[in-house]
């Protein structure tokens, strides 16, 4: 099966070309134009700015994904119907919509979070060429493998939009059972480093940031503020009795903290080296209380906060730890993409959940259905 994905749900306009084939899957072109240089000026993401910028680049990135393949042979179209930002939703969905309509191809409506979770499914090429400004390529051949015995499944979705917690029953069936009631771990990072200072977005400039202290505490330097570690910040609902998450008031607390430190510009590393590692302590805990009650047999952590190394070094540790299998998208499919919209979308299609291209819409609150 040949199918175009297109992704548009927030500030990456992106195409893929995915041929499923004999239980693999084949990337053929995987493209995505980001926005993140135009949106760094504002702090985070303009939902009108995306919007127009998705409106210039949804077609040339379709152009360079589909890269000179007939549309004949296309069997389908895959498109994220949501959750995302409702204006930068309608770009893809018109898109796919029009060209269903033109080609006379199917069309899926893919769940954005649900592509996430198949993410884990996308393995890396090391090779990986940038062309035109902004724009990436990776093309790679992935073995397929849904046994059986992977499920049932415990996945934690966490992304700048998404802190979830959610049951694979099996594939398409799911059911949530945990999350965020205020910001979302992407979300409270990109605010810290708002409060530090910092480059939007915030996750990787903090995960360098906090790297620096991991470092000086591995060389033992001789520093005082490296070897007293007096900044402490809270793990929100750590030990609720649920399976829900809070990171506004972890933020509120590093406001605070900055407000008393008058040389806190000094200890940066450190201030992220906490906060990160506050995130993680509450992230990991509470996913592996939710592994114990439900007795998975696999975790799968995805989305873009999934590309943060400490993060994925200390679900790894602790996968092995209680014997459990762990998978994680290689950090350039963590990030929203469209060869996952598109796996999503086979997925989908062996279920024959296809949409007359009429009916097609977006869903700005989508939920994953059981």
């Amino acid at each position: 099966m040949l199918i175009l994905g297109i992704e548009s749900s927030c500030d990456e306009t992106a195409a893929a070309l995915v041929e499923i084939k004999n239980e693999k899957i084949k990337i053929i072109s995987n493209v995505v134009s980001s926005q993140i240089k135009i949106h760094q000026q504002y702090g985070g993401v303009v939902p009108e700015i995306a919007a127009r910028c998705h409106i210039e680049k949804i077609l040339p990135v379709i152009i360079e994904a589909l890269g000179g393949n007939e549309k004949k042979k296309i069997d389908c179209i895959a498109v994220t119907i949501g959750p995302g930002l409702i204006t930068s939703l309608l770009v893809g969905i018109e898109t796919a919509r029009t060209l269903a309509y033109l080609w006379n191809k199917p069309i899926i409506g893919v769940n954005h979070l649900e592509g996430h979770i198949v993410s884990v499914l996308l393995n890396q090429n090391k090779g990986i060429s940038n062309f035109k400004s902004q724009i990436s390529k990776q093309t790679q051949n992935v073995k397929l493998k849904i046994q059986k015995n992977i499920f049932p499944a415990m996945a934690l979705l966490v992304s700048g939009g998404h802190t979830e917690l959610i049951l694979i029953k099996d594939i398409l069936k799911y059911k949530k059972i945990g999350q965020t009631r205020d910001d979302a771990a992407g979300e409270a990072f990109d605010k810290v480093a708002k409060l530090l200072n910092l480059d939007y977005p915030g996750g990787p400039i903090i995960a360098a940031n906090a790297a620096i202290k991991i470092k000086n505490q591995k060389s033992k330097i001789k520093n005082d503020y490296f070897l007293n570690n007096k900044i402490k910040f809270p793990r929100p609902m750590i030990n609720s009795n649920d399976f829900d998450f809070s990171f506004s008031g972890l933020k509120t607390a590093v406001f605070y903290q900055l407000k008393k430190d008058v040389d806190w510009n000094k200890k940066i590393p450190e201030y992220c080296y906490e906060f990160q590692q506050a995130v993680v302590d509450v992230l990991t805990h509470k996913t592996f209380k939710a592994i114990e009650k439900y007795k998975v047999k696999t975790f799968f952590l995805s989305g873009g906060v999934a590309a943060n190394q400490e993060l994925r070094k200390q679900f790894e540790l602790k996968s092995k730890k209680c014997k459990i299998k762990f998978f994680v998208p290689p950090k350039n499919f963590c990030t929203d993409n469209a060869a996952m919209i598109a796996v999503a979308g086979y997925f989908n299609a062996l279920a024959k959940k296809y949409t007359p291209w009429q009916k097609l819409k977006p869903d700005s609150n989508l939920e994953l259905g059981v």
